[in-house]
């Protein structure tokens, strides 16, 4: 498992944890709501990774 992915995990563990706290999830329902959050979440952040490095591309470049 890489940093990013690391990152995804605990981020989504923390959304998960606030959701339970305020009753929009319970434990019994916890796996119907983790898997979306998480690709949510890694997936905003890789497409915000690619697009710092196409930014970056570009510097270079000019």
């Amino acid at each position: 498992m890489d940093q990013i992915q690391k990152q995804a995990l605990q981020v989504t563990k923390e959304i998960i944890v606030k959701f339970i706290e305020i009753g929009r999830i319970s434990p019994a329902n916890f796996a119907e709501f983790f898997e979306p959050i998480y690709d949510d979440v890694y997936r905003t952040v890789t497409k915000n990774r690619t697009i710092t490095a196409d930014n970056q591309d570009s510097a270079l470049e000019s």
